[in-house]
């Protein structure tokens, strides 16, 4: 288990800019910045044994958890950055849009029926929160009763649409949804530096 501070994610996703903006990651990236206060409150809670589930943005989410940083980046520079897995952490993530939550509810749904006494933990953006795949999840879990939390990591853009322009309003979820709104500190993909890269690898 790392130990990771609110310098220690910045100073890594900064690492990832910086190897993406010299042109040694040609991959696309989504980078996590701006919610670093919210997200380690939020793993305060997380038990050794419960299940994280994650986005394409899933850097900060697999540190918190406890992945070591030196694997995540062989990660990512092997252009795995929206496809983490760590099994020895119980660490899944995908960059379907809202693909997770079903998933999240059928795992739940077997701890409970072990009886485990851990839980799930899914996060997503709000443009995830659109889909039906999470309003099903969320049906089954609040339906069931299943050891499983879904948070939605609200920073008001689908790619670089504000809700207002979607649906303009704010969806009403049971308790086993949470959520908190935080302003990205990069935009949808890449770096938005607006420096132009040349690329040193081919893909």
């Amino acid at each position: 288990m790392y130990n990771i501070n609110k310098d220690d994610l910045i100073k890594f996703e900064q690492k990832i800019v910086n190897l993406f903006e010299d042109g040694q990651l040609p991959f696309l990236l989504h980078l996590s910045g701006g919610n670093e206060d919210e997200l380690i409150d939020i793993f305060k809670q997380v038990k050794t044994g419960d299940y994280i589930l994650s986005t394409h943005r899933s850097h900060y989410h697999y540190l918190l958890a406890g992945g070591d940083p030196d694997k995540l980046e062989k990660k990512i520079y092997n252009g795995d950055s929206m496809f983490v897995f760590d099994n020895s952490i119980n660490f899944l993530s995908s960059s379907i849009l809202a693909g997770m939550p079903p998933i999240a509810a059928g795992i739940a749904l077997g701890l409970k029926l072990n009886n485990s006494k851990n839980k799930v933990w899914c996060f997503l953006g709000d443009g995830a929160e659109d889909e039906g795949h999470f309003y099903e999840a969320v049906r089954m879990v609040d339906g069931r009763n299943l050891p499983c939390t879904f948070i939605i990591e609200d920073n008001n853009r689908s790619v670089e649409t504000e809700k207002k322009d979607r649906y303009n309003q704010e969806m009403i979820w049971p308790s086993c949804v949470k959520r908190y709104n935080y302003n990205c500190t990069f935009p949808h993909a890449g770096t938005g530096s607006g420096k132009m890269v040349t690329f040193k690898r081919s893909i």
